[in-house]
């Protein structure tokens, strides 16, 4: 169990949270979230020991594996790519390279031989001899090719060496895995395999920072709320923990509501009396009770929203864009071959597909970033284009503060219709002059968006617009495009966002490219299979097989009777088994309940806090394997009385 005791954490004069008190429970899943800046990351850092916190304890017992994702690919550039997934157990890892070497050695030799039987113990006990199939495992789901497993880390993008660091904090197993946002550098397919890994394989704490709202809200079983200067932890998934956030704020302005007009009629009560003398000891008593009356306070939340709206000058011709033949190859390698489409005014155009097959290209082939090798492309009459790219640390290479940064592309412009503008992205009062070179990933995007705005484009060209977006930052953007009345391509593997948006799909597959008219969604009831997990697709089939009519079965008469002996067999299992689990989860509220106490963990010794740890994870342990014996139990039962019936 991961907690924190009286945590502060504040950078200069800004504050993060104050102290705070909480734990993350052994097996569940956290999503954290919040806006940018609000110590997300700073949170999962204390827990990695990365930062030292202000003031209070942040607690992470000794014997815990800490899994966390790295980004530093640098240091395995010599390495081949499974061997830098099968590092990630150093034991391991270890024990398998001094193997290799006493190998190629004299094996006659006592000693050596004595050596590797101790290694191949060292091995047995890390699973050593599934190692490398699991490794491959990781890999493939992640999208990394099988053919590139055995291959070297330097012939990897910077994106796939970040996927084989992903792949390599997956195959340590760890206690706790702590991750910020590692959907950043995967397509669709890999997302949905990661979702279902963490949900389905996964055993331990998973402590989770991510912008892709659906993957979020698919894993989480508990959220944790970095906002008003501290942590709440809300139990259930992102859209749950939304609902419960949004009735609480309600709850409180009712409160407020009930409050100030309690106040108003106490007050208006002593205006109208407070002079005549039968009624001054009733009013002088109301303003007592004013004065006593406090109105709760509401602090302001650090989740605040851009205000983005893309408007066009005015309306492109009726064919936007025409793409004939286009083809593309990366040394050797084609990523692109004979796509056709014509983009028609107003059209919302979905690109999806997998990393690397070409989304990104064929956007700056068309906006001439890119020479194809064959083909050719032709804007139509008055398109006028404003480019989102993914990459837009280029865009602030100068050494030039936000304001000037952004008059520099209308100098026509008054002040206040700058000022204004950046004020609409969260760039207010001295903001404007801190230097674009300092910006993070989420501010940068929102001055790129402060200059499409300004240029009134009837194209938009967006790759990867929410990367570095928090969640209130792409629900602005979504409405904002929802809204625009132009033309829009992009590219992005949040499916939400797509969802919410494409009014039309061009998915590129390695068989071709497929033009859909039509969302998101409809576009995976038709061609679903190639996003889905297979195995989820069997399953699919076995839940809709078992909603069909079953084939009556004729039972012999000692059929029946050993079936109704079956059945009364398995109703006493079930109820023991259900007797078992509401005590078990009893004790497991106790010692939860003992927990939540707000001075537990000032007033308890350290050994006794560890010995009711020890305790939980041991009913922990006990509970999930009587509810695993009890829906076996259920499940059979039911298929009995199937039977029967």
């Amino acid at each position: 169990m991961l907690s924190v005791t009286n945590l502060t954490m504040q950078y200069g004069p800004h504050v993060l949270f104050e102290n705070v008190n909480l734990s993350f429970d052994p097996n569940k899943r956290y999503g954290i979230v919040g806006a940018n800046g609000s110590g997300k990351s700073t949170l999962l850092r204390l827990f990695a020991g990365e930062e030292r916190p202000v003031e209070g304890d942040v607690l992470v017992p000794k014997d815990i594996r800490l899994g966390v994702l790295q980004q530093d690919h640098f240091r395995y550039e010599a390495c081949r790519v499974i061997e830098a997934v099968l590092q990630g157990k150093p034991k391991l890892w270890k024990a398998l390279e001094e193997k290799e070497q006493l190998l190629a050695k004299d094996t006659t030799d006592v000693a050596i031989g004595n050596r590797l039987g101790e290694l191949e113990e060292t091995i047995a006990d890390q699973d050593g001899y599934n190692a490398e199939s699991f490794a491959a495992e990781l890999l493939s789901g992640l999208g990394i090719a099988e053919e590139q497993h055995w291959g070297p880390m330097t012939a990897l993008s910077g994106g796939f060496k970040l996927r084989v660091l992903l792949a390599q904090v997956l195959f340590q197993e760890p206690d706790v895995l702590l991750l910020d946002e590692p959907t950043n550098h995967l397509d669709i397919v890999s997302i949905y395999w990661l979702e279902q890994f963490l949900k389905n394989t996964f055993q331990g704490t998973l402590l989770l920072i991510s912008h892709d709202r659906d993957f979020i809200n698919a894993v989480s079983t508990y959220i944790a709320d970095v906002d008003y200067d501290t942590i709440q932890i809300y139990k259930g998934n992102f859209d749950q923990f939304m609902a419960a956030k949004d009735l609480a704020m309600e709850q409180k302005l009712k409160e407020i509501e009930n409050v100030e007009k309690k106040i108003a009629e106490k007050q208006a009560f002593v205006d109208r009396f407070r002079y005549k003398a039968s009624k001054a000891r009733q009013a002088q008593s109301r303003v007592k009770q004013i004065e006593k009356m406090e109105i709760p306070d509401v602090k302001r939340s650090s989740r605040v929203a851009p205000h983005l709206k893309f408007v066009q000058k005015r309306p492109s011709g009726k064919e936007v864009l025409n793409v004939k033949e286009v083809g593309k190859s990366y040394g050797g390698r084609q990523v692109l071959k004979d796509v056709d489409l014509t983009v028609f005014r107003g059209d919302k155009l979905a690109i999806i597909g997998p990393n690397g097959i070409g989304k990104s290209t064929l956007l700056k082939i068309c906006l001439d970033l890119v020479n194809a090798d064959q083909g050719f492309h032709q804007w139509g009459h008055e398109a006028h284009i404003s480019y989102f790219a993914q990459d837009h640390k280029s865009s602030f290479a100068k050494k030039i503060n936000v304001y000037d940064w952004l008059y520099q592309f209308a100098p026509q412009e008054t002040i206040g219709r700058i000022r204004g503008l950046l004020g609409q992205v969260l760039f207010s009062k001295d903001e404007v002059h801190k230097s674009v070179g300092a910006l993070s990933g989420g501010e940068g995007a929102r001055l790129l968006f402060a200059k499409i705005m300004l240029e009134q484009g009837n194209v938009l060209i967006f790759d990867e617009p929410t990367n570095h977006l928090d969640v209130e930052g792409i629900e602005a953007l979504e409405n904002a495009l929802r809204d625009y009345e132009g033309t829009l391509l992009f590219v992005s593997h949040d499916r939400r966002f797509v969802s919410n948006i494409a009014t039309r799909i061009l998915a590129l597959t390695p068989d071709g490219i497929r033009d859909f008219s039509g969302t998101y969604d409809e576009y995976l009831e038709r061609f679903g299979e190639d996003y889905l997990d297979r195995e989820q697709l069997r399953l699919h089939a076995k839940k809709q097989a078992a909603r069909s009519k079953p084939v009556p079965e004729t039972l012999s008469h000692e059929e029946r009777k050993e079936l109704r002996r079956k059945v009364s067999q398995l109703t006493k299992k079930t109820a023991q088994l259900e007797k078992q689990i509401d005590t078990q989860e009893s004790e497991l509220a106790a010692i939860d309940e003992k927990f939540g106490a707000s001075d537990f963990y000032a007033t308890t010794p350290s050994n006794q806090i560890q010995t009711l740890q020890k305790n939980k994870e041991r009913l922990e342990k006990n509970l999930a394997g009587t509810m695993k014996e009890w829906e076996q139990a259920a499940e059979e039962l039911e298929a009995a009385k199937s039977r029967l019936d």
